[in-house]
């Protein structure tokens, strides 16, 4: 039995709508979907309502784009089971709003260097997200005849990092994202179960004893950016820590350079059980 923990819809930065996800989940045969879009649970109750639709049992979840402050990286946590989703997204709601400024401001940066590109038109480009996201923006340029693929040279070229003494690109814009640690409290005081995701990929590896303190209940292990050697590093932490494992396919749809297929990596039955045993000290999966 297969459970992909991580995809991302049009809700936030995936290119497909909630109904069209569940769709390809039922038809490929995966039995349970979680959609953690980014900083946001707005799509919970369309995602419950396409899995009874499909026979998939949809778990809540969010994925919190954090940072991890004291080492000066990206740390992005899932959070699964909440009990007060909507609490989780109201602490998230300034980073949408943040995000938003942000994207509208890079819009207004690459037209003053002389892009034909409008904020109207990418909103357009962004119709049922919660928020106006690089890829977004990326797919307005490619509508404009600017790029034919979302993430080749000219996102490469606009986006660039500083680094080496050298700029960055035009639409490179740092985002004040919300403390790691206060990440993991605020998806524990939701009564959710809280997971770093995709540690390796994101460099957090040093991260996860402090944030046990926190409230870690789990690992990401089983996602496109890890390799073998990084899963068995991932499930030696776990097994140290007594943490569970999770795994999903990160899916964009479009969204991504390289596409990653829902379903490609996924959380078996067996640690699937291991969630739910972690929020309620008992097992109680039972799929549709």
């Amino acid at each position: 039995m297969k459970a992909d923990l991580h995809c991302h819809s049009r809700v936030s930065d995936g290119s497909l709508e909630i109904r069209e996800i569940v769709s390809i989940a039922q038809k490929i045969g995966i039995k349970a979907l979680s959609i953690v879009d980014h900083d946001t649970v707005d799509g919970l109750a369309e995602a419950e309502n396409a899995g009874k639709e499909y026979g998939v049992s949809i778990i809540s979840g969010i994925e919190i784009s954090a940072y991890d402050y004291r080492r000066g990286r990206k740390a992005h946590v899932l959070g699964f089971l909440m009990d007060k989703p909507q609490q989780v997204g109201e602490v998230c709601r300034p980073m949408l709003i943040k995000r938003q400024i942000t994207s509208e401001g890079i819009v207004e940066r690459l037209s003053e260097a002389g892009y034909s590109i409008t904020w109207d038109f990418v909103k357009k480009i962004s119709r049922g997200s919660t928020n106006v996201y690089k890829q977004h923006i990326m797919h307005a340029l490619m509508e404009l005849g600017y790029t034919s693929a979302l993430k080749a040279d000219l996102y490469k070229k606009l986006f660039a990092k500083p680094k080496d003494g050298n700029p960055g690109g035009i639409a490179y814009q740092e985002i004040q994202y919300i403390d790691v640690f206060e990440a993991v409290k605020v998806i524990k005081q939701a009564g959710g179960v809280a997971v770093l995701a995709h540690p390796i990929g994101y460099k957090n590896m040093e991260l996860i004893p402090e944030l046990i303190d926190a409230g870690l209940d789990g690992l990401e292990a089983w996602h496109p950016s890890h390799d073998d050697a990084a899963v068995n590093l991932i499930m030696s932490e776990a097994e140290k820590y007594g943490l569970i494992l999770t795994g999903g396919s990160d899916f964009h749809g479009m969204y991504e350079g390289k596409p990653n297929l829902l379903g490609s990596c996924y959380t078996s039955r067996e640690w699937l059980e291991l969630l739910y045993e972690r929020k309620n000290n008992k097992s109680h999966f039972s799929p549709i």
